[in-house]
């Protein structure tokens, strides 16, 4: 098959080989269309969709997007097998532990139905697809601060319901985008995240589940803590002086212990305060008129902090933002910061533990935790999983570990929230659901108290990202942490990622990390079969930027939150790269996987040449243990070639030749093409060149 080389090119073959590509998509003779642009496939229209859809599912398509099983209500253990988790016969998720993950944050695609479109340029071996938050986003409009429980109405389709009109709200087209990733047999997972939006909906209706401070100025003058009773009373004031949001009878003087309590439903305390939830707007100005009324007073949720010491801070006296409405913000600093300590400023945290001696000194009581808010994170995580079928969970800043000494010596069911959520969703009839970490195990006490990997461990992470992301190909950062990794992955319960490209690490900062070594990253993400891997949308046709791209649109992080600072706002839609080569070489990648994959993903690695944690060594080389039958070889050297070397003798295999079947380089010297065992070892006589992958098949 012909493969184009650019960019124009691929879109100009498209349009006479389309037909022919799509066949192989639906004959199952491929499991994604080849040469298929992510951008041009977002940019399909439904009846083209619908199309290639049901030449591949036939009437399951139909089933998939029903008004029966696209209602969230309707009981996920009843839909169709078809329509199941693909991982439904898993008793736990350790199955995340091999899993080929992609992390798509909707914005980028503009909405759940897009992602589907995207879908059909990932083979099956790139079987779980990651969403970042889903819910409606708060102040800067960054997805990781929620403000409600509502799915993000950004993500709706109009075009979809022009198609189909039953599918009229974003919660059915997400639950009909499940739907057909399943039948794609991918599992879909959602953010749990540990914190909302500073002033969200769910702290204004909760003041009780969050920590609060008074300010005046740059002084906090009270940080007590019961102090969110002074700002139940204020939000009580709010609704005497400026009505309740729905025309509903409330009798003042409410009692305080009542209006806060279960007494009321959140979702009827969250109408009296706000109004319904269509009403997008009277909400919006009814929170932020709330939000000026505590501010008035100097209340406020405390905001998010990450790394130690996390507790302590002080009014950052250097700091001063107006906004819009005239409102005067103070950013805050810890008060004895460490290397990664930071304060989210938009962010605020469940209140989780009591505190000791009324926080004079901000110290958490961990022997007392406050159950009913793990109750309610529990209760409502479980219930967006039940309503949406979802199969796995992504743990927002699951490095955090706040306890000084550690993960304690007996660990019980109130030690992370996280892994709270997991077991609540596992204990609901759902074993398989499973949790992927974002943890950069990174050293003791840096990012979190204590060690990373037994807080991972002790939390039930299944997986986790880990950072290979944030280093250049073949530095001794990438060696020293891969080479970590792998010695995890053998000696932990959980498995480390061998990451790509996140949407967190696709950002001007980070552009130095992917200036070469990209097909290197998927060939290893690919054939180390053993170890699950985690690419961000947008990675496969990502231009090289030797300085900060043209436009912020080429960016997806940029594409997490909305701002308006000119270095960081985005004002169209993402701009996907232009990069055909690396387009045209992984795709070449995924098509040799279709074939090689099946062979050896149930096989351990059997490693001949480790990643040298010395450094000395940029060769790395493995087959499989049980049953060897390629070998893998790549030179991570991205500036120099390597000269002759020799491969290790293949436990299990005596007196077969590698007969070379790939490579990416077209400069491999005759003699190399085979290699035959001389009793020690394979040589390889003149070497690989810088960057260069290779595939030998044992014959």
């Amino acid at each position: 098959m012909y493969v184009p080389k650019t960019y124009e090119e691929y879109q100009d073959i498209w349009q006479w080989q389309q037909s022919s590509l799509k066949q192989l998509y639906s004959s199952g003779k491929n499991s994604f269309i080849p040469n298929l642009l992510p951008e041009k496939a977002v940019s399909f229209s439904v009846v083209d969709t619908m199309a290639i859809l049901r030449s591949k599912f036939g009437d399951n398509i139909d089933l998939a997007l029903s008004p029966t099983y696209t209602n969230p209500n309707f009981p996920i253990s009843e839909l169709p097998e078809v329509l199941q988790s693909p991982v439904r016969q898993q008793t736990d998720g350790t199955w995340l532990k091999r899993s080929n993950m992609v992390g798509i944050n909707v914005r980028t695609v503009g909405s759940f139905w897009n992602v589907v479109k995207y879908a059909l340029t990932l083979p099956k071996f790139q079987d779980s697809i990651h969403l970042l938050p889903i819910w409606e986003p708060g102040v800067v409009g960054s997805l990781y601060g929620m403000s409600s429980w509502n799915i993000n109405r950004e993500f709706f389709s109009l075009e979809l319901v022009v198609g189909f009109e039953h599918l009229n709200t974003v919660e059915k087209q997400l639950r009909a985008m499940v739907n057909i990733l399943h039948l794609m047999g991918k599992t879909v997972g959602m953010d749990v995240i540990p914190h909302t939006d500073r002033f969200s909906e769910i702290v204004l209706a909760n003041p009780h589940y969050f920590e609060w401070v008074q300010r005046h100025e740059f002084q906090i003058t009270n940080h007590s803590e019961n102090l969110h009773i002074a700002v139940q009373e204020r939000i009580l004031e709010f609704l005497r002086l400026e009505g309740v949001a729905e025309n509903r009878q409330i009798d003042f003087p409410l009692e305080r212990e009542t209006f806060f309590s279960n007494a009321i439903e959140e979702q009827e305390r969250g109408e009296i305060l706000f109004g319904k939830t269509e009403d997008a707007e009277l909400r919006l100005n009814r929170r932020v008129a709330l939000m000026k009324h505590l501010l008035a007073e100097g209340f406020e949720p405390l905001p998010a902090t990450m790394a130690p010491p996390y507790r302590g801070v002080e009014v950052d006296r250097n700091s001063e933002i107006v906004d819009e409405m005239g409102i005067v913000w103070r950013d805050f600093k810890i008060t004895q910061p460490q290397e990664m300590s930071r304060v989210f400023g938009p962010l605020t945290r469940y209140k989780l533990y009591e505190r000791l001696n009324d926080n004079q000194d901000w110290e958490i009581d961990f022997t007392k935790p406050r159950t009913e808010i793990w109750e309610y994170v529990g209760r409502k995580y479980s219930e967006i999983q039940a309503a949406f079928n979802l199969d796995f969970m992504r743990g927002d800043m699951s490095h955090v570990q706040m306890r000084p000494e550690g993960v304690p010596a007996a660990i019980d069911d109130h030690y992370d929230l996280l892994k709270y959520v997991k077991q609540r969703i596992q204990n609901q009839g759902t074993p398989y659901f499973g949790y992927f970490a974002e943890t950069f195990l990174a050293h003791t006490d840096f990012m979190g108290y204590g060690d990373e990997a037994d807080h991972l461990e002790a939390s039930d992470a299944d997986s986790t990202l880990g950072d290979l992301q944030s280093t250049i190909v073949g530095t001794p950062d990438f060696l020293q942490r891969f080479r970590q990794y792998l010695d995890l992955l053998e000696t932990r319960s959980f498995a480390p990622n061998f990451t790509v490209m996140t949407a967190d690490k696709d950002d001007p900062r980070f552009d130095k990390f992917y200036v070469a070594g990209n097909v290197l990253r998927m060939f290893v993400a690919l054939f180390v079969a053993d170890m699950p891997s985690y690419m961000g949308l947008g990675f496969e046709t990502r231009n090289t930027h030797l300085g900060h791209a043209e436009h912020n649109e080429e960016y997806s992080k940029y594409f997490v939150f909305q701002v308006k600072d000119p270095e960081k706002a985005t004002n169209g839609v993402f701009e996907w790269g232009k990069n055909t080569m690396l387009f045209h070489l992984l795709t070449y990648l995924k098509l040799l996987a279709e074939d090689i994959l099946p062979v050896i993903a149930a096989q351990k690695t059997q490693w001949l040449i480790y990643p040298d944690a010395m450094t000395w060594k940029k060769v790395i080389v493995w087959t499989q243990n049980e049953s060897p039958q390629f070998v893998f070889v790549a030179n991570t050297d991205l500036q120099n070639r390597c000269k002759r070397f020799a491969i290790p003798a293949i436990e299990g295999v005596e007196n077969h030749s590698l007969k070379l079947i790939f490579s990416t380089t077209l400069g491999v010297a005759e003699i190399d093409k085979e290699l035959f065992f001389n009793g020690k070892h394979y040589t390889v006589s003149h070497g690989l060149e810088e960057d260069e992958c290779r595939i030998y098949k044992i014959v």
